[in-house]
């Protein structure tokens, strides 16, 4: 069952480690990040861009985040952790959710649309996993319980140096949970990101 975009925090580019190689080619990389910034001043210019994804991968359903920083503050961050669209509209609507809807924060103006930093997060399908399991640097968590659920990205801990038994109490506190709810049966599923954004 699809999520409702989820406003996210974050405060750095760091990426998650990667078992294997990025799965996103450099062309498609440059392509999802060409089309966040389209779909920002597409909205501010009150123009259609086209969704539909140019290549079979970038057709393939995934969650994704994207975040905005203005001159290295966060200025916004919307996502979908469930796969609701291809990962080429899900970038295009998190990407204008991020910029117009995030509550946080004001609309992203013009004047700062030609500013914004670009970070994506493409996400992997959500799997259920151990506590022992999780590995820090490349799982983010979704925790669920009692009617509530939280979430945060692979990157969260290593930012923080945060050891598995405080990420996961602070994804229990994210979800307004007990700090020891993912002891006591709360549901808790991992995913990978794979975490790229404009060059510096």
């Amino acid at each position: 069952m699809p999520m409702s975009p989820l406003p996210h925090n974050s405060s750095s580019a760091v990426a998650a480690s990667e078992v294997a190689g990025p799965e996103f080619s450099a062309q498609e990389r440059t392509l999802l990040l060409c089309l966040a910034r389209d779909s920002i001043s597409s909205a501010l210019e009150s123009r259609a861009i086209s969704l539909d994804p140019p290549t079979p991968h970038l057709a393939e359903p995934r969650g994704a985040f994207t975040s905005l920083y203005l001159r290295g503050e966060l200025r916004g961050c919307v996502g979908y952790v469930l796969p609701t669209s291809s990962v080429y509209r899900t970038v295009a609507e998190t990407a204008r959710a991020a910029a117009f809807d995030d509550n946080r924060f004001a609309p992203v103006t013009s004047e700062e649309a030609r500013d914004l930093e670009i970070e994506l997060s493409i996400l992997s399908p959500v799997q259920p996993i151990q506590a022992e399991e999780i590995e820090i640097g490349r799982h983010g968590l979704l925790i669920s319980w009692r009617g509530r659920r939280g979430l945060l990205l692979p990157q969260v801990p290593v930012e923080h140096a945060w050891d598995r038994a405080t990420f996961l109490e602070q994804i229990c506190r994210k979800a307004g949970l007990p700090l020891d709810a993912w002891q006591k049966g709360a549901t808790i599923e991992a995913f990978t990101a794979e975490i790229f954004g404009d060059e510096p």
